[in-house]
């Protein structure tokens, strides 16, 4: 645990200072996924008190194009924070983050909590504790000297780039439509950067949410209700310079808007 918490304390020292993170050297990274996820817990610990209590969790690598992108073949999670989710329109300072980037999502907000009963979760089994869904555009943020170098377990001791997210209008199930069949389209000043489909995210974004509610009961934790859950990006990460004006817009949820000022 000592060591767990003397990465989480080199790692919140990053993120409160924008201070890009060089390699870390060998004794400095976790033994494997399960000991980079013990320091992610150490992290959130730290990391609450600056950015607010955690409000839920983002997946990562759950699409073909971000899999290839960043050489991971299966999804991480990482937290999000209270002071880091926004509401569609939010003018953000790019100086706040170290090189920051966006992804296309599909959020889920979660209506009571998903509690193991020792069976796997499913896609079929944590749908009806589905709220609501958002468009949503992930906020993460590039903190390294170079992140092609670092090696993933660090990656997801520190939140798996996680920088938090921006929230369009939530649609209640009965009103959205096939997930299947959602389309993305990512726009950066006016230029549509990619797009992807709801079909990208394992198969269907509900098993995303399943691997998530696994993950989390395997370490003995629960999706709460009220929880928020990033899904995982369809399209490839969009890095940003000052000034940048970014528009969503995943069909028949809806759209969701940021700019980045200089």
């Amino acid at each position: 645990m000592e060591k767990s918490l003397a990465i989480a304390e080199v790692l919140a020292y990053v993120r409160q200072n924008r201070t890009p993170l060089a390699e870390l050297p060998p004794e400095a990274i976790p033994h494997d996924e399960a000991d980079a996820y013990r320091v992610q817990d150490a992290l959130h610990n730290l990391l609450s008190p600056h950015f607010g209590t955690q409000v839920g969790y983002k997946i990562g690598c759950t699409s073909a194009v971000m899999q290839q992108y960043l050489g991971i073949d299966h999804p991480c999670a990482g937290g999000l924070y209270m002071g880091s989710v926004h509401a569609s329109g939010a003018s953000l300072r790019y100086a706040d983050y170290v090189h920051v980037g966006v992804e296309c999502e599909i959020a889920v907000r979660l209506a009571h909590d998903l509690t193991s009963s020792g069976e796997p979760f499913t896609a079929a089994t944590v749908a009806p504790a589905i709220e609501a869904y958002f468009p949503a555009i992930e906020i993460v943020d590039d903190r390294y000297a170079d992140w092609r170098g670092m090696d993933p377990r660090a990656l997801i001791a520190d939140d798996f780039f996680a920088a938090g997210c921006v929230l369009g209008k939530g649609v209640a199930p009965g009103n959205a439509p096939d997930l299947l069949s959602v389309t993305g389209r990512a726009v950066v000043n006016g230029v549509e950067i990619g797009r992807g489909t709801g079909a990208d995210v394992l198969g269907h974004p509900h098993h995303a949410l399943a691997w998530l509610a696994n993950h989390l009961a395997a370490q003995g934790k629960t999706l709460r209700a009220g929880e928020f859950v990033l899904t995982g990006s369809l399209v490839q990460t969009a890095w940003l310079n000052a000034g940048d004006e970014v528009w969503m817009e995943l069909s028949g949820l809806g759209s969701v808007a940021v700019d980045f000022k200089a």
